[in-house]
């Protein structure tokens, strides 16, 4: 069983980070110096501002197991097993398709907050690596072999090592839910058998028996055994979505604290 997989924004980690220094570093400050009441609606503002960067910056997530994916919004949390995902792409955020299923008319799009892409960008740099890559003179006027960086190229900025490593995760998530959706169709089609077909001629036993032709029956007969170990696996699992009762917390509870200390 391999190690679960979670991809996040690093951005927004170090967004949460600063936030979390910056809100600790005023409680200390008002709790030295701050003795009346606008030092404590502070004090409870600061503390709406923290539940907000928790549930904007830290808590959302993708998180890749070997049964399926689990998006990890701001206050929702989707999760779908690898082979109701029909594709993942990117528009400004992640997208995960995924089927509907028997139970849905209408297959369902989830967008995941913690990976951002940004069009305009990957489109710029490109186009600074098309001409980084173009042909280029040398300082005697002759062409030069096209390798390095020619002289005042941009090196790759950041927001470019974002929108590959956005790509990346696109590319880990399909390929794995390629493999599931073709374990679950193998599963649920024609596999070999190792030996003759119960109830076969003697002309059938014989060929399989020497190798001369692989024989095949259908799912009907030998495929429930891979269809369960393909349900077993969580690939199957449909998509569901919840509400996350620590998140919708997060800024309830601050809020009624700035509400209370605000009317006090």
């Amino acid at each position: 069983m391999d190690k679960p997989q979670t991809f996040r924004s690093p951005t927004a980690l170090v967004v949460w980070v600063v936030w979390l220094l910056f809100a600790v570093g005023n409680w200390i400050d008002l709790a030295v110096q701050g003795r009346d009441h606008v030092s404590a609606i502070a004090a409870a503002l600061l503390l709406l501002g923290t539940g907000a960067a928790y549930v904007t910056a830290q808590r959302p997530r993708i998180i890749a197991d070997d049964a399926g994916v689990t998006i990890r919004n701001p206050l929702r949390d989707h999760r779908v097993g690898w082979a109701g995902v029909a594709k993942v792409d990117l528009v400004d955020l992640l997208r995960v398709h995924c089927d509907g299923g028997t139970t849905r008319k209408k297959p369902k799009v989830i967008s995941a907050w913690a990976v951002h892409y940004s069009w305009r960008r990957q489109f710029a740099a490109e186009a600074r690596a098309r001409r980084a890559a173009g042909p280029r003179r040398s300082g005697l006027g002759l062409p030069s072999d096209g390798r390095g960086l020619s002289y005042g190229a941009a090196p790759p900025t950041p927001a470019d090592s974002a929108e590959a490593e956005a790509e990346k995760v696109v590319r880990v998530l399909s390929e794995r839910a390629t493999a599931a959706r073709a374990e679950a169709v193998w599963a649920s089609g024609t596999v070999p058998i190792a030996g003759p077909i119960a109830g076969a001629t003697a002309e059938s036993r014989t060929k399989a028996e020497a190798g001369v032709k692989a024989e095949t029956v259908p799912a009907a007969d030998t495929g429930a055994d891979g269809t369960a170990a393909v349900a077993a696996a969580g690939w199957t699992e449909p998509l569901t979505s919840t509400w996350s009762a620590r998140a919708i917390a997060a800024l309830v509870i601050p809020a009624l604290i700035v509400l209370l200390v605000w009317l006090l």
